[in-house]
């Protein structure tokens, strides 16, 4: 079971986005990388294809270390951290500071 999983609220610890929020749209266990909503954004220029023949400079989020976001916390609102625990018979993600079960 991943700490953080699509669809999960962020918050940006470091980097220039630091203090944003925004939903996870993608996350990559295996290369320990998430992508965010509105955060990161960068700016690729594309030549014109058949498919998009406009080209031109297109802006997209990048992926940003699972290290650098924290879930919001259900409760509080501020980042926290992820603890997992066995409730009812089933295994789920608990906010650390509010003990607060997280999308579960």
């Amino acid at each position: 079971m991943a700490k953080i999983r699509k669809g999960d609220r962020v918050i940006v610890l470091t980097g220039k986005d630091k203090g944003r929020e925004g939903d996870v749209v993608r996350a990559m266990p295996k290369d320990g990388k998430v992508v965010v909503q509105g955060v990161n954004m960068i700016a690729r220029h594309t030549k014109a294809t058949q498919a998009d023949p406009q080209g031109g400079i297109k802006r997209r989020e990048a992926a940003i270390a699972v290290s650098n976001v924290a879930i919001k916390d259900p409760k509080t609102g501020k980042p926290t951290r992820v603890g997992f625990e066995v409730r009812d018979g089933k295994k789920v993600r608990v906010a650390k500071g509010s003990g607060e079960v997280i999308n579960g």
